[in-house]
């Protein structure tokens, strides 16, 4: 399939399913024989329930990086701080988009670097510096919250995720195969 006008999409805002809308068009693109790739800023660690399912689809035209510490503290609970090793990092993973930009992807995946420039991991030229070096024909999709205004003046799609409900606001954490 070709393509002559890649576009650029951003999933950002409060409500829960950003990443989950980013691996669906994937799984789309995949199915129908686009080369894919993701990288997962500041997720790293094991316990990402989709990345089971990556795995088995890396023959089928993905690739996929997880950069960042475990975020996961015990299983149940996320930490908050930065440490060097998650700056080193994010530097990484800004790279390694820069450079799976010039292979031959239909569809490049960065999730979570929205949040990377509120979470002081990147500066915001990092982003619009990478959004600047696109190919024309790439498909690419930003996710996180917290989206710098800059990063959504070059969007040609934005969709706002926003929690009207949540039964994380009873208490309940984050749940093995439903929330990672």
């Amino acid at each position: 399939m070709q393509k002559t006008t890649g576009k650029i999409h951003i999933y950002t805002g409060d409500g829960k399913g950003k990443t989950t809308a980013s691996l669906g068009l994937a799984i789309r693109a995949i199915g129908n024989g686009l080369k894919v790739g993701i990288i997962y800023f500041d997720k790293g660690g094991d316990y990402y329930g989709e990345r089971k399912i990556l795995d088995k689809l890396t023959t089928d035209g993905l690739k996929y990086l997880a950069f960042g510490e475990a975020r996961m503290s015990d299983g149940r609970g996320f930490r908050f701080q930065n440490n060097q090793k998650d700056l080193e990092q994010a530097q990484l993973a800004i790279r390694q988009a820069l450079e799976w930009m010039k292979e031959a992807f239909d569809l490049l995946i960065l999730d979570e670097i929205n949040t990377t420039v509120a979470t002081d991991l990147l500066e915001l030229d990092d982003i619009l510096n990478l959004l600047e070096q696109k190919p024309a024909n790439l498909e690419l999709v930003l996710t996180g919250r917290y989206c710098p205004d800059k990063v959504m003046e070059r969007a040609d799609l934005i969709t706002e995720m926003k929690p009207l409900k949540h039964y994380m606001t009873t208490g309940l954490g984050a749940r093995k195969g439903i929330e990672f």
